[in-house]
C-alpha cells in the first residue's frame, strides 16, 4: 500500500492544507507533497489509518449507495402522484432501492 489521501485525512490532516498528492505524469506515479507544520507521519502510521477509514465507511456503504439513489428521484412529487392516482411508485421504488443495496 501507499500514502493515500484518506489515511492522512483519517489521522486529522487536511488536504491541500497540510498535504497534497502529485502525480507528473512522468511515470513515477504520484507523491506526497508535505505543507504542514507538523511532523509528517510514516508511512505504515498513514497505511494504518487507511485501514480504519476503509472500516468505518465500508460499514456505511449501502447508506451512501442509497442516498445516492433516493437524491436522483423527485420523492415529493412521487408521494403527490401516488397519493393523487392511488398508486404506490414511490414505495416500490424506495422498496427496489433497498434490495439493491442491503444493510
Amino acid at each position: 500500500m501507499a500514502i493515500t489521501s484518506k489515511g492522512l485525512i483519517q489521522l486529522g490532516f487536511q488536504d491541500g492544507v497540510d498535504f497534497v498528492l502529485q502525480d507528473n505524469s512522468d511515470g513515477n506515479g504520484v507523491f506526497l507533497v508535505w505543507k504542514s507544520d507538523d511532523a509528517q507521519p510514516s508511512q505504515s502510521d498513514v497505511e494504518a489509518a487507511h485501514i480504519e477509514w476503509q472500516k468505518a465507511t465500508g460499514n456505511q456503504a449501502y447508506a451512501r449507495n442509497r442516498k445516492a439513489e433516493y437524491d436522483q428521484l423527485n420523492q415529493f412529487e412521487m408521494m403527490f402522484d401516488d397519493d393523487r392516482d392511488s398508486t404506490s411508485t414511490w414505495v416500490d421504488t424506495i422498496n427496489e432501492i433497498k434490495g439493491r443495496h442491503p444493510k
